[in-house]
């Protein structure tokens, strides 16, 4: 196996808007099991699309880039589905933002799923995701240029949120070399991306090294309480919510702690009214990912009246569930919040 050979043939995203899959899932709602979950999603999602006091948040965990369905993600922000993003790292730095540069995931044969040859690719400098291969060098690319970004900035704590819009202007001044860039189509329709594990990316190296070459200099910063207090002021100023989200951990606890947190502050913030998961965990072991919407609705969190949980594996719902929403069309008059600006108007010192 040659490097070359292994990085043949690259991944594609999946395209929303050229698959109308209404008529299959308005036929799964007359079946039973997952079937009958996945449609009431579908169904439930379209509910935060049509109503219009509702702010959608999209909450994005697993390697769901790298697997084909980012152009899902940036044909939400194009047509006003979603109001805010909050992610793991990887999702938005390592798999994004890196094919933003002109990089991209590739289809790594069946045979490599076993792990059987894994030492070979670890020496060819290849990166595998369960049947997806990345090129370990391009990734130390986007690490340099994370680098390049952070030396770039006025050394002060800044939100995830305020980081990454700083990429998105990185991407604008160089030139996004992809048509379809979750950061990108974020930064120019003001829609903020929160990633509270920041560092656990290459996000992370490109901080490490500014922060290793500033010794006791002043130097940039990540405060994941400023992240916490921007997305709590959303939510109090547009007491109406939903959450979408795939997979669970950190973005999943993050968005659904809001409403505690507006509580803490003396805000009466409603639970979010709606939410849907997409998720394969597990809830019988505790873990966060597993835990279903109506335990976190004893925590105070969300609603029970608009929740649903899908246990799926998210390449299989999301085109469903999202194409859905989408081929419906309710999202045509729905206006742009442009939360970005709302935030940026009010700085967190």
């Amino acid at each position: 196996m040659t490097k070359s050979e292994l990085l043949t043939t690259p991944i594609e995203h999946y395209d929303i808007t050229q698959h109308n899959v209404v008529p299959i899932v308005e036929a799964m709602s007359k079946m039973a099991f997952s079937a009958r979950d996945l449609a009431r999603a579908a169904e439930i999602t379209d509910m935060m699309v049509r109503d219009r006091s509702c702010g959608i948040i999209l909450c994005l965990a697993g390697s769901l880039i790298s697997a084909g369905l980012k152009k899902v993600f940036v044909d939400m922000i194009r047509c006003n589905m979603v109001d805010a993003i909050v992610s793991t790292g990887a999702n938005i730095v390592d798999q994004d933002f890196f094919e933003a540069l002109g990089f991209k995931h590739y289809i790594g044969e069946e045979k490599l799923r076993s792990g059987m040859f894994d030492a070979e690719l670890r020496e060819l400098m290849i990166d595998r995701i369960y049947d997806t291969l990345i090129d370990e060098e391009e990734l130390r690319v986007c690490d340099d240029v994370m680098r390049e970004i952070t030396d770039s900035l006025e050394p002060r704590p800044y939100s995830s949120r305020e980081f990454i819009r700083e990429m998105g202007a990185y991407l604008q001044e160089k030139g996004s070399k992809t048509s379809d860039s979750i950061v990108y189509e974020a930064y120019k329709s003001g829609v903020p991306i929160f990633v509270p594990a920041f560092s656990d990316c290459s996000a992370g190296f490109g901080l490490v090294a500014h922060l290793h070459s500033r010794g006791d200099g002043p130097k940039v910063a990540i405060d994941s309480g400023k992240d916490f207090y921007e997305l709590t002021r959303l939510k109090i100023q547009n007491p109406t919510t939903g959450l979408f989200m795939i997979g669970g951990g950190v973005p999943k606890n993050f968005a659904q702690d809001i409403v505690v947190a507006a509580d803490i502050l003396g805000h009466e913030a409603d639970m979010h009214k709606y939410a849907i998961q997409i998720t394969v965990a597990d809830s019988r072991d505790g873990a966060l990912s597993g835990s279903t919407l109506k335990e976190a609705s004893s925590w105070g969190k969300v609603d029970l009246a608009y929740e649903q949980m899908v246990y799926s594996e998210a390449t299989l719902a999301v085109p469903l569930i999202v194409g859905y929403a989408y081929h419906k069309g309710n999202w045509k008059n729905r206006p742009s919040r442009n939360w970005n600006n709302i935030l940026d108007a009010v700085p967190v010192g």
